[in-house]
């Protein structure tokens, strides 16, 4: 009988999951609005009511769960300014285990898509490498000789919240001039709220009633003025940000996924010409900016649930 593993990726707007075997091939996944439930606990029962996962349930071997501000070591969604549930400390590891009686690992959403890039995408070929997800907020999964890096305390990889602009725009997270207040999908649409009528006042945007991150890009393609400003203010404030966390790191590569980085090749261009402009000498032409291998298929689903085959296998 095949094993599965239910891979779990818990975001700011939407909660994607799916079914994965040993070989990569996810054979089931579906998503729902994070804010459908006012609770976590009724996601966990939702997960355990999907007619797939009933069905499948004695083949699964255990839960893989990425989500913000997830502690591996505890269990622990610890005060995920973007989730609209339950504020504070949230036990998921506990819930999911209870709820559907299987063994349930948590990390970082971005450790978790670390995982599936370093499984079956670039990261195949790197030792070292991190991950920026670009969606509601920025995280970062940082891989370094081949291990996915905690920290002491299961937190590492929140470089959303390091700041790039003192005093500037307020956080969830209760700082201001944070990375993802800027680089995120979050953020673009801020820039567009802060900008306009200032730049560029005939912009076809203006005639939108509500403005999406990826409003502005289609109309960035279509070589609107004031997109195309948001999009290079953006990859900007990023590819800087990036350049700086080089010199920490001095990893490989930067793999960008999720969000705002499947806008296309330009964006991904535009951040690795700030980056080389921001980028310390003695790392010059040494590190790349890429662009996810894996937006056609789901890198969370496939590294969360790939994390529970690794804890098995050891």
């Amino acid at each position: 009988m095949e094993k599965l593993a239910l891979g779990i990726d818990i975001g700011g707007t939407n909660c994607e999951y799916g079914l994965i075997n040993e070989k990569g091939d996810i054979i089931y996944e579906n998503s729902i609005k994070t804010s459908f439930f006012k609770e976590s606990i009724q996601f966990a029962e939702h997960i355990k009511n999907e007619p797939i996962i009933t069905k499948y349930h004695h083949q699964i071997i255990g839960i893989g769960i990425g989500a913000p501000n997830g502690n591996h070591f505890t269990g622990e969604i610890q005060f995920a300014p973007n989730l609209p549930w339950e504020k504070g400390i949230i036990p998921i590891k506990k819930i999911f285990e209870t709820i559907l009686q299987l063994p349930t690992l948590l990390t970082n959403d971005a450790n978790a898509a670390a995982d599936g890039e370093k499984l079956f995408g670039h990261g195949k070929d790197l030792k070292d490498f991190i991950v920026i997800t670009l969606g509601t907020g920025l995280g970062s999964g940082i891989y370094i000789n081949n291990e996915i890096i905690y920290g002491a305390h299961g937190m590492a990889g929140e470089l959303g919240h390091i700041r790039v602009i003192k005093n500037g725009r307020n956080c969830k997270c209760g700082k201001d001039g944070c990375l993802e207040t800027y680089a995120s999908s979050t953020g673009i649409v801020n820039s567009f709220l802060e900008f306009k009528n200032i730049k560029y006042k005939n912009s076809s945007l203006y005639e939108l009633n509500s403005v999406t991150a990826k409003d502005i890009f289609e109309h960035a393609a279509k070589q609107d003025e004031f997109a195309k400003y948001l999009v290079e203010f953006t990859a900007e404030i990023l590819g800087d940000a990036l350049a700086n966390f080089s010199a920490f790191s001095d990893t490989e590569a930067f793999i960008l996924c999720g969000g705002i980085s499947q806008s296309g090749e330009e964006f991904r261009l535009q951040v690795q010409k700030y980056f080389d402009e921001n980028l310390l000498s003695i790392y010059k032409n040494k590190i790349k900016i890429l662009t996810s291998k894996l937006h056609d298929k789901n890198a969370a689903i496939l590294g969360n649930g790939a994390s529970i085959f690794s804890k098995f296998k050891n």
